[in-house]
């Protein structure tokens, strides 16, 4: 695993290396609770389905990158999307990528694209949120009942340096008050690149709207509802996903 300096934080990432000329670099971003290691063979095999390089990290706090020295904040996607992902991108020399997003990483993937319209060649967005839906919340409540009575706990520490942490900033922000007003749909109409979104018809926290809200607000958005498919459409639907993704890109 390498890493890298962003911010004064150490950040762990992985570079898989292109096999096909004149692709885009893909860069994935991550879930709410994932990190570089919760991707499992993902990357490796979006790089051979693509030909594309594929780089993925961590960002501050999980996996093992450094942990945040702040607590997080109702604003940490647009943080993450405006300030700490540029200046991922700069270190490594990376323009105009291709952003490949799950939930959190999804809306920060579309934040990044609606802040810097030239900065990105592509989009492509798993169960992303654009605005809070009651379904979402519930979700999050069900989460919340099941890591205080479960082995959840011991599962995601094999993943993160503080799984404690990770899981209550996410919780505990998402079912906080200031959350309730969170909202990017102000951004969509600035998106200048193709977007890609990609959502499960059984999704745990969300509905379609999320992914139907972008189409209407970026033209030539392509959607994809997966049947037999929840909250993580690259686990649930791995071919599908690679399918879509090998054909967006190309």
């Amino acid at each position: 695993m390498k890493q890298i300096k962003i911010e004064g934080l150490n950040l762990e990432y992985k570079d898989f290396p292109p096999t096909a000329t004149d692709r885009p670099t893909l860069v994935l971003l991550h879930e709410g609770l994932g990190c570089v290691a919760m991707w499992r063979d993902f990357p490796e095999k979006l790089a051979a389905a693509t030909g594309c390089r594929v780089v993925v990290y961590s960002r501050p706090g999980y996996g093992a990158s450094d942990p945040h020295p702040q607590p997080r904040q109702p604003d940490y996607m647009h943080r993450e999307g405006r300030e700490v992902l540029p200046a991922f991108l700069a270190a490594l020399g990376i323009e105009r990528p291709v952003l490949v997003g799950h939930s959190d990483g999804g809306s920060i993937a579309l934040i990044h694209a609606g802040s810097f319209p030239a900065a990105v060649s592509g989009v492509v967005v798993m169960a992303p949120h654009e605005f809070i839906e009651e379904e979402t919340l519930a979700g999050i409540r069900v989460a919340r009942k099941y890591w205080g009575s479960s082995d959840w706990p011991q599962k995601l520490a094999r993943y993160h340096r503080d799984a404690v942490r990770v899981f209550h900033d996410w919780n505990d922000c998402w079912l906080s008050p200031e959350f309730r007003d969170w909202n990017i749909e102000e951004l969509l109409p600035t998106i200048r690149c193709p977007v890609l979104a990609i959502q499960g018809e059984n999704d745990e926290y969300a509905t379609m709207r999320q992914i139907e809200v972008i189409a209407e607000q970026v033209p030539g958005t392509q959607l994809l509802k997966l049947a037999n498919c929840g909250h993580s459409p690259q686990r649930d639907q791995e071919a599908a996903v690679l399918a879509a993704i090998a054909g967006f890109v190309g």
